[in-house]
């Protein structure tokens, strides 16, 4: 079971992103939260940021769009080459049409579910995605606690994507940290976004490799 760490660059310094970028060259993917002030009450980062990003990376582009209208948007961030591109489940019209609009363009394509949202409505379209992003605290802010109450809903998916064979990865991310991706990583997740606990840490690649060995310690067997 391959286990991935995203450090969130929301909590990094924004005066010096290709720096930041840099401390966090040994992790998986840089996950980079785009907010709108619609879907979200925070304005983050947008379009020109993300392509500048994109080709001063060390790794690839773990894009969370926290905006409405992704049925317009988000092809175009994919369009700059992100690896991966999660939009909101609560957030568009037509799920499937944007995720097959992202994977034409050669990005993964993810859906994310607030911590009120149930996975049970998605279950049956886990082929249309490569990734579920379960929120372990409400979009809007990092540095805020872990809402250990998500956790059923992870290992329900972690039981569909077993019994479908389908590589979907399963994200979390809000409030991981030493603590929680043990938690989380026994629920059945895959993949972390840790923001405040890499960035605000005195070696940030030190840091991710100890994330790393404490979710393949905690790993649940659902794969």
């Amino acid at each position: 079971m391959v286990l991935r760490i995203n450090p969130s660059i929301l909590a990094s310094d924004f005066a010096n992103l290709e720096a930041e970028l840099g401390r966090i060259a040994n992790a998986d993917l840089a996950h980079v939260d785009v907010m709108d002030n619609h879907f979200v009450p925070n304005l983050t980062l947008g379009l020109p940021v993300v392509e500048r990003l994109q080709q001063v990376s060390p790794i690839p582009l773990d894009l969370h769009l926290m905006i409405d209208d992704p049925e317009h948007w988000a092809p175009l961030y994919a369009e700059t080459g992100a690896y991966s591109v999660t939009f909101h489940a609560e957030a568009a019209s037509d799920p499937v049409r944007v995720a097959r609009s992202l994977r034409e363009r050669g990005a993964r394509a993810g859906i994310a579910l607030k911590p009120g949202t149930e996975a049970s409505d998605y279950l049956e379209l886990l082929p249309e995605f490569d990734m579920v992003l379960v929120m372990t605290v409400e979009p809007g802010f990092g540095g805020q606690s872990f809402i250990a109450s998500t956790m059923p809903k992870l290992t329900v998916l972690a039981d569909a994507v077993r019994a479908s064979g389908l590589d979907v990865w399963l994200q979390v991310d809000g409030g991981i940290n030493d603590d929680t991706i043990a938690i989380a990583a026994e629920a059945g997740a895959d993949t972390f976004v840790a923001g405040s606990s890499v960035f605000g840490a005195e070696s940030a690649a030190a840091q991710i490799d100890h994330l790393r060995a404490l979710a393949t310690q905690h790993a649940h067997g659902h794969r």
